[in-house]
């Protein structure tokens, strides 16, 4: 597009999947000049270069806050996936068949009897396996392996999919969706948002929802106090095997890494975490180590061809949990950011979550660990 709209109801910050289940959640909830802006093109950051998995109890060591909206995120799987295949024609693979994790070191099955004594008391779906249990269960995994949990309510969804649903979603919705745009300030006067000042122009605003991922600490409030969220960029490494037919049907993870088996043959490998700015490239380095871990779990994979490797910038906030609700300091300004490791997972909640505090004036009080209020101020000037 020449030139960006000069005015919105509510405009949305950034382009990922956080981004879209937001927008689309308002659209829902009857909105109709929802404006979304996109720094590149929709989804093609962290979102794409997720491995998908919605596995909130194998990746929990204790129970918290975080964790149980994790699992009320998963739990809201199915109905999303199902709305958004009857909106768009489009099936963003949900499956259903659970997630293993495997001990291979004697540390390992003490976290992993941990864990499952705490879910175990919890009454949340865990089941114990030994070696055998498990092998059987999944005939390529080591023969090294000591014991495994299997979480069957764990699951995985095709997020490039996603993405794609979630546009069409939003385009049939009403909703602009405008690329190639960055945002560089928020305009406001006596405590309340004016609008936002792009590289396309001035866009008059009330309301905005601040969804920019890694690039969310990047947009400037001139002489305007807000949370000082310090959201730094995480490189995450992938890899992709072609499996044909598939080795596995669960997501399997060890302590070190995990392995993603699609329904096209794909199977992906990860992941790296590395504190490397916003320097998103493939390493030697990180090959070496997803490569070691993927190995770990299944010696199959040393036959099986490697077809792709990519990196992503997932969204760190300063102690690491999501950044979501209202800011307190100007009214009309919303987060939904900092998701680091879990945007995918948590984007049917933070949609809900979101559009209900703009829409309905309402955000649970149970989740101000969350809010943006909770850090310092900073005012650029």
């Amino acid at each position: 597009m020449n030139h960006t709209s000069n005015k919105a109801d509510i405009v949305i910050i950034g382009g990922g999947v956080i981004g879209l289940a937001v927008a689309r959640a308002l659209a829902l909830r009857g909105v109709r000049d929802v404006l979304l802006l996109e720094r590149g093109s929709l989804g093609a950051e962290s979102s794409s270069a997720a491995a998908g998995m919605l596995a909130p109890q194998a990746e929990a060591n204790r129970p918290h806050e975080f964790f149980y909206l994790t699992c009320q995120s998963r739990d809201m799987y199915p109905l999303f996936a199902s709305a958004l295949l009857e909106e768009t024609g489009i099936d963003i693979e949900l499956e259903t068949t659970g997630a293993l994790y495997l001990a291979f070191t004697e540390h390992d099955a003490d976290e992993l009897e941990q864990r499952y004594e705490w879910q175990n008391r919890a009454e949340l779906p865990i089941e114990k396996l030994s070696s055998e249990a498990a092998r059987k269960l999944e005939p390529a995994i080591c023969e090294d392996v000591r014991a495994a949990l299997r979480f069957p309510r764990d699951t995985q969804v095709e997020n490039r999919r996603l993405i794609g649903a979630l546009s069409v979603a939003n385009e049939r919705l009403g909703v602009r969706l405008e690329t190639g745009t960055n945002v560089i300030s928020l305009k406001a006067e006596r405590g309340r948002l004016k609008g936002i000042e792009t590289s396309r122009g001035f866009v008059a605003t009330d309301r905005v929802v601040i969804a920019g991922g890694a690039w969310s600490s990047l947009i400037d409030a001139a002489d305007i106090a807000l949370p000082d969220l310090r959201i730094k960029p995480v490189r995450g490494q992938m890899l992709c095997f072609e499996a044909n037919p598939q080795i596995c049907g669960h997501v399997v993870y060890s302590s070190r890494g995990y392995i993603v088996p699609r329904r096209d043959g794909r199977l992906l490998a990860g992941s790296t975490t590395e504190h490397a700015g916003f320097e998103k490239r493939v390493t030697a380095a990180g090959i070496h180590s997803i490569l070691s871990a993927a190995l770990e779990i299944s010696p199959r994979i040393a036959s099986l061809p490697m077809t792709d490797s990519w990196a992503g910038l997932r969204p760190r906030a300063a102690d690491t949990l999501p950044v979501l609700g209202p800011c307190a300091e100007i009214a009309g300004v919303f987060y939904a950011t900092g998701h680091y490791r879990n945007g995918i997972l948590l984007a049917p909640v933070t949609g809900e979550l979101i559009a209900r505090a703009i829409v309905d004036g309402v955000f649970p009080s149970s989740l101000s660990i969350f809010s943006p209020d909770r850090f310092g101020l900073v005012t650029v000037t």
